[in-house]
């Protein structure tokens, strides 16, 4: 017989009268892995929180059932007593306190009168620290001097600091590399080892494959099955189908009905500075072209300094000393501010949707028109509101934003549904130029299906887009060229025909042996 160490039967959660969980059951063995997958909005966080006591009893029915004993949680402190630790996506560190403050945050270790040991703090969280591989790192130096991927470690040592017996990560290598991600599943399978069972919530089906023992499948707030590596064929495709509710048996959609005509938009002789360090050149002397009807990726490594291209382009929001010309429709424009950007028809996604894309307290007719309302939603100073309403209604149907309104607030949102207010956003700026940095970053098939779409319809539309992303599979699967970019500088360029993942890292290899 099966020993369980968490039960959730039954469990229903509704937000204004929208049921978010419709009758979720979920069963978790001891010890073991288990990963929970679904669309953006199928109600995996929800569920968590709900166990985790953030959304408390009282105000979801059904049961969890936590080591044999019906649990009745009230707040997150209730649950971490009892062993229940969750380390929600969006990381929750004070960025200016140090390490071993940040670890011990709420969990202070403190002498016989109530005063903080900080000789003890260190040392234990130099303990910790060790755990998850980070045993050399100087715990008095405040938290925003590591990057994402260490922040994330000490994110999980914060959680081994407490007594933890059931181990919940929302989406843990989000905003991971391909090599700190593999270093943190490592670890997850190292905690299994010493008896830590884990939920892992998580699009990265390849990552799921590696570690989860077992899948439980969420779609539309239902379970829909839960598969064991056990007894269960498991594949990627069995797991989309659950997913989506169909097979995806193609993940980047077919471009259509789509004739690539003149070049324009053009970047020559682009150079950008360090914004800490003048003398340090970030892009070097870049020339790209993009054709009507044409989608373009840049591709590379992190770091490569694609994102630093796009954004100096895009109202020179990074770096210094900016030089070279951008020509859009056969005119040299100026691109200084994003006002310019936005009377010269050029657009930009930026990666960081939560801070340079949306506001997260508004709603999303605002968030959708707020990029073209001077120029297309107000006269003489005074919005019209009717406008804002036929238009945020229209990209709301047109690119499927799941939501109960457009005046709900977009910080509520799931991440692909984030994703897709912050695409109309700039599509209704009538832009000729769009810049998608990132665009699926975050979000799972489902939502990517539909982006790779909403790509090809603007390319039907005879727009000019660049892609960004890491993703090498994403940038072969949706470009017609692709750049590849190698320490700031145009490292090869290839054809959809040539283009492969191997063809990529060799231009990459051969540029480094050239500047070596």
């Amino acid at each position: 017989m099966s020993d369980y160490i968490l039960e959730m039967n039954h469990i229903t959660k509704e937000f204004s009268g929208v049921k978010a969980l419709d009758d979720v059951n979920l069963k978790v063995e001891r010890g073991e892995i288990h990963a929970i997958c679904g669309e953006n909005g199928a109600g995996k966080s929800t569920l968590m929180n709900v166990l985790s006591g953030v959304y408390h009893y009282g105000s979801y029915s059904g049961d969890i059932v936590y080591n044999g004993e019906i649990c009745k949680f009230h707040n997150i402190k209730e649950s971490e007593r009892k062993g229940i630790v969750i380390i929600h996506q969006e990381l929750a560190l004070s960025p200016l306190l140090s390490v071993a403050e940040n670890i011990f945050l709420g969990n202070e270790q403190t002498s016989v009168k109530g005063v903080v040991d900080w000789a003890v703090t260190r040392k234990k969280a130099e303990e910790v620290l060790a755990k998850v591989g980070l045993e050399n790192e100087n715990v008095n130096l405040p938290i925003n001097a590591f990057g994402v991927g260490k922040q994330q470690l000490m994110e999980i040592a914060k959680a081994l600091a407490k007594k933890v017996d059931l181990l919940i990560l929302d989406e843990p290598t989000a905003a991971l590399n391909d090599e700190e991600s593999k270093h943190l599943l490592d670890l997850m399978l190292g905690l299994k080892e010493q008896g830590i069972t884990s939920i892992i919530i998580s699009h990265k089906l390849n990552e799921i494959e590696y570690v989860a023992d077992s899948i439980t499948i969420i779609r539309d707030g239902k379970t829909i099955e839960t598969l064991s590596k056990k007894s269960d064929e498991i594949s990627e495709d069995r797991i989309i189908k659950g997913m989506v509710g169909r097979e995806l048996t193609n993940r980047y959609p077919i471009r259509e009905g789509v004739s690539v005509g003149e070049t324009i938009f053009e970047v020559k002789g682009w150079n950008v500075y360090s914004p800490d360090d003048a003398e340090k050149k970030v892009i070097n002397n870049v020339n790209l072209s993009v054709k009507s009807g044409e989608v373009v990726g840049l591709a590379g490594l992190m770091g490569a300094g694609r994102t630093e291209l796009a954004m100096s382009i895009f109202g020179r929001n990074y770096g210094q000393k900016i030089s070279g010309q951008i020509f859009i429709n056969g005119k040299e424009v100026s691109t200084k501010t994003v006002r310019d950007c936005i009377e010269n028809k050029l657009a930009y996604v930026s990666e960081d949707r939560k801070t340079y894309g949306l506001v997260l307290m508004q709603t999303i007719r605002e968030n959708m028109t707020m990029a073209a309302r001077r120029k297309y939603f107000s006269k003489n100073g005074v919005i019209n509101k009717n406008d804002e309403i036929v238009a945020a209604e229209e990209y709301k149907e047109k690119i499927n934003v799941k939501s109960n309104s457009i005046e709900q607030e977009v910080g509520s949102l799931s991440g692909g549904n984030q994703q897709k207010v912050v695409l109309s956003k700039w599509m209704l700026t009538q832009p000729d130029v769009l810049i998608l940095d990132e665009p699926t970053r975050g979000i799972d098939v489902g939502a990517k299906y539909e982006i790779y779409c909403v790509i090809n319809e603007l390319a039907k539309q005879g727009k000019a887009v660049v892609v960004i992303s890491s993703e090498m599979p994403e940038v072969i699967g949706t470009c017609d060229r692709v750049y590849i970019i190698n320490e700031g500088e145009i490292a090869g360029e290839l054809t959809k025909e040539e283009v492969t993942q191997e063809k990529i890292m060799q231009c990459i290899m051969d540029h480094n042996r050239r500047e070596g």
